[in-house]
Order: C-alpha cells, then structure tokens, then sequence
C-alpha cells in the first residue's frame, strides 16, 4: 500500500510566525480604532484573514472593516517578515518524509507571495510535491477547502494533516483528515487533542523521530 501524503501547515508549523502575526493584526486593529488585546488575537491564529475578523468582532465589523484591516495586516507583517526563520528541523522532516516515500504538500492559509518566500526560506522547492495558499481557495481554514486542494494534489487518496492549531485540527477534521499536533502555535495538547489531533508533539525534531508512532507510519 503507498504511504499516506503528508499535508504540512506552514505558518507556526514549519515556519515560526504566529506572534508575528499576532502583532500585526494587533496593529492593524489599533489602526482602525479598533481595541483587540494580543492574546485573544492569538486565539485566532492559524485561521485565514477571511475568516478571522468575523470570529473575533463579529459580522458586523468584518463588513465595516474587513479589507482594510487585512490591507492593514498585511502591510504590516510585510515589515516584519525578513525576521521570520524556519523552525529547527523543518527542512529536516520534509526530507525524512521524502525520503519514507510519503507525497509532500504545503498547505498555508497564507498570501501567495507570503508561501514564496517561505518556500524559499525553507529551502523545500525541490523537495515538495505541491504547495496550496490562501490564493487557491474561497475560504480558509477552518473551512476545509486548504486541506482537500492539497490532498487532490497528490495522487494517493490518504493523506495526514501536520498542523500546530485547533483550526488545522478542524479543517483537516472536516475534510476526513487525521491530524498530527504540534505544540509549536503556542496551542496546548489538550486544546489540540480536543480539536481532533492525535499524537501531539512539543517539537519537529520529536515528530521526526517518532513517525512510526503516527498515523504517518
């Protein structure tokens, strides 16, 4: 039977950008007037910009300020993205996974241009099977359109989601996907286990070393 592909989140999983983001959505809210303390921003992270606004103002504000607080965000974050690094053994466990035999794909709900850069910090072009973004889809995670345009990217039909949110828990849940947690978004094990991943690990270099303990074995 062929292994299962492997279906990597980027943002807090491969690469180390969730209180990047944080902040600049904090920015981006005290630019509108908006008050949004950083932490419960946090709480949302790993969720698409389409999707983030509503969930923490509500529908009402999503409609007022949506485009410009994502306008607001991206800018924002473009200045703080040349400190952005990979996380230790990213690319590491990309090769472990290639060189298993498992299907890689890189599925972000970030920018197009955000997912460039970060292929490029990562060193994965040549490694990766595919690679999907929030350009690819109508909605972003915790919709489940990320996960299926990456799983139909692959030619096997099994696929395993790599991801350090609760939305990437629940996107890959709703898309029948079995999800491997990660403790590197600053979510709890518990906070991850409750939202449908199993195993949970502190590191990549842990995952990597205990993939015959996952459903990636």
């Amino acid at each position: 039977m062929p292994r299962p592909a492997a279906i990597l989140d980027v943002d807090g999983t491969l690469v180390d950008t969730v209180y990047h983001h944080a902040l600049a959505w904090h920015r981006a809210f005290l630019r509108q007037g908006l008050e949004m303390e950083v932490w419960r921003v946090h709480r949302r992270i790993g969720m698409g910009g389409d999707q983030l606004v509503s969930a923490l103002l509500g529908d009402e504000v999503e409609a007022e300020h949506g485009d410009a607080l994502r306008d607001a965000e991206k800018e924002i974050y473009d200045g703080m993205i040349d400190d952005v690094r990979p996380l230790p053994g990213a690319r590491a466990l990309v090769e472990a996974l290639k060189e298993r035999g498992h299907e890689v794909v890189l599925a972000s709900s970030a920018k197009p241009d955000e997912l460039d850069h970060y292929l490029d910090l990562l060193d994965v072009r040549e490694l990766a099977d595919a690679w999907t973004s929030s350009g690819d889809v109508e909605d972003t995670k915790p919709a489940p359109d990320l996960v299926q345009v990456a799983r139909d990217r692959v030619s096997v039909e099994a696929a395993v989601m790599v991801g350090d949110s609760t939305w990437d828990a629940e996107s890959a849940g709703r898309a029948g996907v079995p999800t491997i947690g990660l403790l590197t978004g600053g979510f709890s094990e518990a906070e991850l286990r409750d939202s449908g991943a199993d195993p949970v690990f502190s590191s990549l270099d842990e995952l990597r070393a205990r993939l015959a303990e996952t459903p990636l074995r």
